[in-house]
C-alpha cells in the first residue's frame, strides 16, 4: 500500500444513532419550545389562556363564529336520555327546573357548559339540594381558587383549589365567595364544597391534569397576528384611498410660500392649485401587499385546523364548497365531537346527575318499582341530537335503511331527534284518529258525535 492509499481509504463510519429530529438540537431544533408535565404546565398557563380566549371569543368575529358552531355541535338543543320510560319521564320533569337561578332548563345549562368548555377549558356546576330535587348552579372557573396549592399532610393535598385524598381521588373544591357585581375575584376565605356536590367538566390533554385549558390555546397567537395583518391591510387601503400630496421646496430658495397664512394646506377633490416658482407637489403612492386573499385564507385554515373543524365553520365562506366536500369535511369533525360527548359530557356530567335525579325521584315516590330493580332505572343511554344534514331527504332515506337492516331502533332514531317515542306514537295515533286514511269519519268519531 503506497502513501497515496492512505488518503484514499474510506473514513470510519460513526455508529448508527436512532433519534427523533423533533428532539434534536442545533440549527433545526433552535427556537422550538418544550412542554413539561401536563399537570404543571396547564396549572400555570390556564388562567392566562382563559383570559385571552375570552377576549378573542368576544372580539374576534371568526373565533366567535367558531365557538358558536362548536357549542352547537357538542350539545345542539340538548343531549337527551333514553332508558326506563318512568325514569325518563321523571328526569324530563326535573330538567325543566334544573337551573338553580331559574334562567334556563337542563338543556340550556348543557349549552352554557359546552361554551365554557370551549372558551375557558372547563366548567363547574354546584349541585344544590332542595325540596324540589337537586338543582345546578354554574360556578365561574376563576372562583375555584387557583392560588390555593398546598400539602395537607398524610398524603392529602390541594392543587389549584382542588383537594385530593391520599388515594388521589377528589375530595373537595375550594370556591371563593363572590357577587355578580364584583369586578375581580374576591380575596376572601374560600368555601370548601365536597366533591360529590360539584360537577367538574373538562377535556384533559394528558395524565395528571387537574384543571382545564381553553380549546382556543393553539390559535390565540395566530388569531392575534391575523387580526393585526387585517388591521394593517385596512389601514393601507385607507391611506391609499386618501390620495395624499406633499408640498416641497427642492432648493429652499426663490418663490414665496404659496400656502402662507393657512393652518394646514389641503387638496380639494378635482382641483390643482398653481404654485409659484421653486415649489413642487409630490403624491403619496403607498404600495399594497400582493396575494393578500390567499394569505388571509391560509390564516383562516390554520385557525380552523387548530380547532379541528372545517374552515367554513369558522369563516362562514361556502364559495368553494360543494356537497361532497361538505360531507368529507364534516366526518372527522363529527368524530371529534362524538368523542367529547361520550368521553367527557356523559361520564363527567350527564351520568352523575342522572343518578342523583333518579334516586331523588325514587325517594319522592315517583318510581314505584325502583326498590325491586334499581339497576333497571339507573341504566341510561344518552343520545345527542342528530346533526343537521345538507340533504334531509337522503338523511331520512338512510335512517329508513338502517331501520330495515336492523342497525338501529325506532326508539333510538326518534330520541336522536329530541323526541320521546311514546309521545310520538301518541301524536301519530291522535292524528290517525282525527284524519282517517280514507277521508271518512271513523267509527270512534261517529260514536263521539252521537
Amino acid at each position: 500500500m503506497g502513501i497515496l492509499d492512505l488518503f484514499r481509504r474510506t473514513p470510519a463510519q460513526p455508529p448508527q444513532v436512532r433519534r427523533f429530529d423533533g428532539a434534536a438540537g442545533g440549527r433545526r431544533g433552535f427556537g422550538i419550545g418544550s412542554f413539561g408535565r401536563t399537570g404543571t404546565e396547564t396549572m400555570l398557563a390556564g388562567p392566562t389562556l382563559r383570559d385571552r380566549a375570552r377576549y378573542a371569543a368576544a372580539n374576534n368575529a371568526w373565533i366567535a363564529n367558531a365557538v358558536g358552531n362548536l357549542t352547537g355541535a357538542l350539545v345542539g338543543s340538548g343531549i337527551v336520555p333514553t332508558g326506563e320510560a318512568d325514569g325518563v319521564a321523571a328526569f324530563n320533569v326535573w330538567a325543566e327546573t334544573a337551573d338553580a337561578d331559574g334562567r334556563t332548563d337542563f338543556w340550556g345549562l348543557q349549552a352554557e357548559i359546552a361554551r365554557a368548555l370551549v372558551v375557558d377549558g372547563e366548567a363547574f356546576a354546584q349541585i344544590i339540594d332542595s325540596e324540589m330535587g337537586p338543582h345546578l348552579r354554574l360556578i365561574p372557573p376563576e372562583l375555584v381558587d387557583e392560588s390555593m396549592t398546598r400539602d395537607l399532610g398524610e398524603g392529602r393535598f390541594i392543587v389549584s383549589g382542588v383537594e385530593f385524598n391520599a388515594d388521589g381521588t377528589r375530595a373537595a373544591y375550594h370556591v371563593l365567595p363572590a357577587r355578580p357585581t364584583d369586578v375581580f375575584a374576591t380575596t376572601g376565605t374560600p368555601i370548601r364544597i365536597a366533591a360529590e356536590n360539584v360537577l367538574h367538566v373538562f377535556k384533559p390533554l394528558g395524565a395528571g391534569q387537574v384543571r382545564g385549558v381553553s380549546w382556543l390555546a393553539p390559535i390565540i397567537l395566530p388569531a392575534n397576528e391575523l387580526d393585526q395583518l387585517q388591521d394593517a391591510l385596512q389601514m393601507g387601503a385607507k391611506v391609499a384611498a386618501m390620495f395624499a400630496g406633499f408640498v416641497v421646496n427642492p432648493n429652499a430658495t426663490g418663490g414665496d410660500d404659496p400656502f402662507e397664512g393657512e393652518s394646514q394646506p389641503s387638496l380639494e377633490p378635482g382641483t390643482l392649485q398653481k404654485l409659484t416658482g421653486g415649489w413642487d407637489v409630490r403624491f403619496a403612492t403607498p404600495s399594497q401587499v400582493s396575494q393578500v386573499e390567499p394569505l388571509l385564507k391560509l390564516g383562516l385554515r390554520q385557525l380552523a385546523a387548530g380547532l379541528g373543524m372545517p374552515e367554513y365553520m369558522l369563516s362562514g365562506d361556502l364559495s368553494d364548497a360543494n356537497y361532497s366536500s361538505l360531507r368529507a369535511g364534516l366526518l372527522p369533525f363529527r368524530q371529534r365531537v362524538e368523542q367529547t360527548q361520550y368521553h367527557v359530557f356523559v361520564p363527567q356530567m350527564l351520568n352523575p346527575i342522572w343518578r342523583l335525579v333518579i334516586e331523588w325521584a325514587a325517594v319522592a315516590g315517583d318510581l314505584a318499582d325502583f326498590e325491586a330493580d334499581p339497576r333497571r332505572f339507573l341504566k341510561v343511554e344518552w343520545l345527542p341530537p342528530r346533526p343537521l344534514q345538507v340533504d334531509p331527504l337522503k338523511d331520512t332515506q338512510a335512517t329508513v335503511a338502517e331501520l330495515e337492516a336492523g342497525l338501529t331502533s325506532r326508539k333510538k332514531a326518534v330520541a336522536e331527534r329530541g323526541w320521546a317515542l311514546a309521545d310520538l306514537d301518541a301524536e301519530i295515533a291522535a292524528d290517525a284518529f282525527q284524519r282517517p286514511a280514507n277521508g271518512e269519519t271513523s267509527q270512534e268519531q261517529k260514536g263521539i258525535q252521537k
